[in-house]
């Protein structure tokens, strides 16, 4: 066996892999029922197993015992090589695989003890996110088979490089050091020396006896010495060989040498091999199993689900090294090669997902026709599977979807997350989750969650659970119906906040604790649903392993920290779908689509960073070190892509998309469709039924028939739907928007408060109106304004933005206000703060509230309106658009004010607490009149406000005139989506008809 020549094989990349592969074996060895069951096949996945499994069935093996099917690429399903060992020899037992969560706490814990001298300590959250590369690297230099004293021979090279690269190197040298001893210590060992020493086990086993009648080692690309070990001794086997996927026979010589060698050479240290190409990864895996690719031949089996034969040429010329595009313009007719290959440039993702739907949806339409979206891109297939259930398709995505998107991972995020930091967002996002309260009683729950909702929307809610607390016991004293939801709230406080309490100290606490709070809260917020499923089962599974581990990692972990820690865990947890999706549609990643083809294959996010994905930087070793130690350079993924990208490119009917847009943002086509539009030109367009695709998936939800912008309306409701009272602020916002008016005060309509722990502006103008009141209720002196002030700054519903910004620029205002009242006491003095009143005037009540009413030496009034922003301009109040003061003016005068005798007013001031930078005051009074203005006196400003509310009665409160929109060029209204403005505004203002009006 020693001197006969390697069996090797290659798949031409045009052919189905596993439907030739089955083919090819069928014909060499079913030579009865048992032939085939008498060999072996070893392949590189699960998913690779299940290909060849069909394709057998395909081919006409279902009367035919199979060969036994082994996975060695697949960490956890190493032990399947293991069973081809017959029998397993005991004294060669090797240790266990130390679990994947507990290695990368033990490696966290690591980082935080080991601290090089001059470093800064790396600790908790921090410790457990690097401890993640560092299994990486670890794992590397296992599979690469570099020793780790390989480190400190490189000492001598780390002079060019920066200084943090130089730091990563002394922090990771130290820490490989010290971890092997931490891991003897467990009676494990890691996966990688695991799977390599299970391989040498193999090897050594099949050198001496095969396992089976033949032994085909079929689809493996992985370059790593113990796998190409094995390799070598199948293709030496007697009745042994090795079936490589798309070599590139045809490739000329020179090129083949171009893509540089397959190991470094100490005297040109500066050469570089070409890792970005499709071939280089199998060029390295022949090298190391010291087979020439001279010495492999072409598969001859077909199969009917192969591509055109001009393909494989097609995909040679197209990656061609970048010194040998020269060939392009010689390759001459290209069509064979690309006849079945159609393209789609969609204007952004989400189209294209629509558009990939539409392609699949279509295929159905033909029995027994298959189609396969090939993506590495996971949003991509997300969006594609939820678009194919608005026809009722369920499709499995074989790379299934991230722990943390499914509903149990979101529930734990979000529950960390309000643990870590109480906010009334992420109170609802908990309370209001689909598996809280799953069963019977979830409605009577939901209907608790909203009102709780809508009483947390009012402003300056003081942050944490007291502050919820507080308030929900003011409504219940406020309203007899609110004693049952103020119950539930109790409930609910007792239980999910004494659940987390662990977290709400502030002090760091070691993870199992913090773990442990948040698995008992889980329970008390869902029962088991929470568990229940794919994903439950999955993160059940990993709370288990982490109560296992909980020893090791990071001691201590601060609260902030943990949600960050959590998500990069679970991040990285993939959750497999159940079997059950449609039998002919599937969404592949790029490990599945190995070895796999449909009927119609589309290549899907051909946009630079999604296909090929980019490249994520170790953060350990710096690109030059990994070269001197002989580490596979990022890039060498991008050549495993573009390898994936050729299989599935050669399949008969193939369509390629990409989005000119992702995210929102520009996207810029993958090298690979700029190589393939360069090469082979303009790509017919996708068509479904003579139709652009394209064109379909921007018009699948257009309504059908032309689109007709609404015009501007213009309701009017009867008489007896228009009030008879209206507030003075009222009558501002009738002149300025009648419409506003109309949904605010007849349709009733208001804008929700936003939902957030921090003060807002209506907020901070509350405040201020209410401190300003209880200092004139307590006397106006010096004193009373220090207390209320020492209020302000206690007031627990101030967060750190507003006590940075708000708070220094407010407190002066506030003095310049009070400093004002002093120095005029002998001109005028307050007498009423928050004076109410009313009076009937033709036909219409009108009401209002003065934020401060003066008595003025003359016995007359003046009338006071706070502003924590700009006053109204002088011309709005001449204009009839700002009444609000004289017409507090004109209730005062009739005598209507509460506890103010009837008196005439002199002066209507808006006081704006804001600083004023012309004037270098911290403040600034602005009347309505003055010499200066078109109104001259506060008698003028209240006849004016009289006017205009007679004017507006009499047209809009008594009379029939519809309520049109405001000028919408001069500001913006909380209706402006009711009244769709975007839709008339510019263009003519077209008024509805009188049958449209409201």
């Amino acid at each position: 066996m020693a001197d006969a020549k390697p069996t090797v094989f290659s798949i031409p990349v045009q052919r189905a892999f596993a439907d030739a592969l089955a083919a090819g074996l069928i014909d060499r060895y079913a030579d009865g029922a048992l032939g085939l069951a008498q060999g072996l096949i070893v392949l590189p996945s699960n998913r690779a197993r299940s290909a060849v499994q069909s394709a057998f069935v395909r081919a006409g093996a279902a009367g035919l015992l199979m060969p036994r099917l082994a996975v060695i690429g697949d960490a956890d399903l190493d032990e399947s090589v293991a069973l081809a060992l017959d029998p397993i020899d005991e004294s060669d037992a090797i240790p266990p695989a130390i679990d994947a969560l507990k290695r990368r706490l033990m490696l966290a814990g690591l980082i935080e003890k080991h601290n090089p001298a001059g470093e800064d300590p790396i600790t908790g959250a921090a410790a457990f996110q690097l401890a993640e590369g560092l299994g990486r690297v670890i794992d590397q230099l296992y599979y690469e088979e570099i020793a780790p004293a390989r480190l400190a021979d490189i000492e001598s090279a780390l002079g060019d490089l920066a200084g943090h690269w130089q730091a990563s190197w002394r922090r990771l040298s130290l820490l490989v050091e010290k971890w092997p001893a931490m891991l003897v210590s467990t009676g494990q060992i890691d996966r990688a020396d695991r799977r390599n020493r299970l391989l040498d086990r193999v090897t050594r086993g099949w050198r001496l006896a095969p396992p089976a009648r033949f032994v085909v080692a079929a689809g493996v690309t992985t370059a790593a010495p113990a796998i190409a070990r094995l390799l070598r001794t199948v293709a030496d086997l007697d009745d042994g060989m090795v079936v490589l996927p798309g070599l590139d026979l045809g490739m000329a010589d020179e090129e083949w040498e171009a893509l540089g060698p397959v190991k470094a050479d100490p005297e040109k240290p500066h050469e570089r091999p070409l890792e970005t190409h499709p071939q280089y990864h199998l060029k390295l895996l022949l090298g190391r199993m010291g087979v020439s690719r001279g010495e492999v031949q072409a598969w001859e089996a077909a199969s009917t689900f192969d591509g055109p034969e001009a393909r494989g040429a097609f995909t040679s010329l197209l990656f061609a090294p970048a010194a040998y595009t020269a060939r392009w313009q010689q390759a001459g007719d290209l069509s064979p090669g690309i006849s079945g290959i159609r393209a789609a440039t969609f204007a952004d993702d989400g189209q294209e997902a629509q558009g990939i739907a539409l392609m699949m949806r279509h295929a159905l339409e033909t029995p027994t026709r298959t189609a396969a979206l090939v993506t590495p891109d996971r949003g991509l297939a997300e969006r594609v599977a939820s678009a194919l259930l608005r026809w009722g398709i369920e499709v499995d995505d074989s790379a299934g979807r991230p722990l943390g998107q499914l509903p149990p991972g979101t529930l734990l995020l979000s529950l960390a997350n309000l643990a870590a930091r109480f906010d009334p967002v992420r109170l609802l996002a908990v309370l209001g989750h689909p598996l809280v309260r799953k069963g019977d009683g979830r409605l009577a729950w939901l209907d608790r969650v909203r009102r709780l909702d809508l009483l947390l929307r009012e402003p300056g809610l003081t942050p944490g659970w007291d502050g919820v607390s507080t308030r929900v016991a003011a409504l219940a004293a406020r309203k007899e119906d609110a004693a049952e939801f103020a119950d539930w709230w109790t409930a609910v406080a007792d239980g999910l906040g004494t659940l987390l309490a662990p977290f709400g100290n502030g002090a760091p606490a070691p993870p199992g604790t913090l773990l442990a709070a948040l698995q008992a809260a889980l329970g008390w917020l869902t029962g088991e649903a929470v568990w229940a499923g794919p994903a439950g089962r999955q993160l059940a599974d990993l709370f288990d392993r982490w109560s296992l581990a909980r020893s090791d990692g990071p001691a201590l972990i601060a609260a902030e920290d943990f949600p960050a820690m959590l998500t990069d865990l679970i991040g990285s947890e993939n959750v497999r779908p159940p079997y059950g999706g449609h039998p002919r549609l599937f969404i592949w990643g790029l490990l599945e689509a190995r070895l796999q083809r449909a009927d119609l294959m589309i290549l899907g996010g051909l946009d630079e960073g999604r296909w090929p994905q980019a490249t994520n930087p170790d953060a350990w070793l710096a690109p030059g070190i990994r070269r001197l130690l002989g580490l596979p350079a990022p890039e060498r993924q991008q050549g495993a892509a573009a390898h994936d990208f050729v299989g599935a490119l050669a399949a008969r009917e193939v369509v390629v998309t990409r989005a000119q847009r992702s995210g929102g943002d520009p996207a810029v086509a993958s090298r690979f469709w700029l190589r393939l539009g360069a090469l082979a030109g303009d790509l017919p367009e996708a068509e479904i039924d003579g139709q652009p695709v394209t064109a379909l998936a921007a018009m699948l939800d257009v309504p059908p028939g032309a689109s007709e912008p609404a015009a501007k309306p213009h309701p009017a409701p009867p008489a007896d739907a228009r009030p008879d009272a209206i507030s003075v602020t009222g009558v501002d916002q009738l002149a300025r928007d009648p419409f506003a008016f109309y949904a605010a005060k007849i349709l009733r309509l208001s804008e929700l408060d936003p939902l957030s722990s921090g003060p807002d502006a209506k907020w901070f103008g509350t405040r201020i109106h209410r401190l300003l009141e209880d200092w004139q209720r307590a006397g106006m002196t010096e004193a009373a304004l220090e207390k209320e002030l020492t209020a302000l700054e206690a007031d627990p519903a101030l967060d750190a933005l507003a006590r940075a910004f708000w708070l220094p620029r407010i407190v002066p205002s506030l003095r310049w206000a009070a400093e004002t009242v002093w120095v005029a006491r002998d001109e005028r003095w307050p007498v009423a703060t928050e004076a109410r009143g009313a009076v009937v005037t033709g036909g219409i009540r009108l009401h209002g509230k003065a934020d401060r009413v003066d008595r003025m030496a003359d016995g007359g009034l003046a009338i006071v309106d706070y502003k924590s922003g700009a006053a109204p301009s002088g011309r709005a109040a001449a204009e009839g658009l700002d009444n609000q003061l004289g017409l507090l003016g004109l209730i005062a005068e009739a005598g209507q004010v509460e506890g103010i005798d009837a008196a005439a007013v002199g002066a209507l001031e808006y006081w704006s607490l804001k600083r004023d930078r012309a004037k270098g005051a911290e403040g600034k009074i602005s009347a309505t009149h003055g010499s200066r203005r078109e109104l001259k006196t506060a008698e003028d400003a209240i006849a004016r406000a009289a006017d205009a509310l007679a004017d507006l009665s009499t047209r809009f409160l008594l009379g029939s005139e519809p309520f049109t929109p405001g000028d919408p060029g001069s500001r913006y209204s909380d209706f402006d989506q009711l009244m769709r403005r975007d839709e008339w505004f510019g263009r003519g203002d077209r008024d509805l008809g009188e049958g449209d009006a409201a």
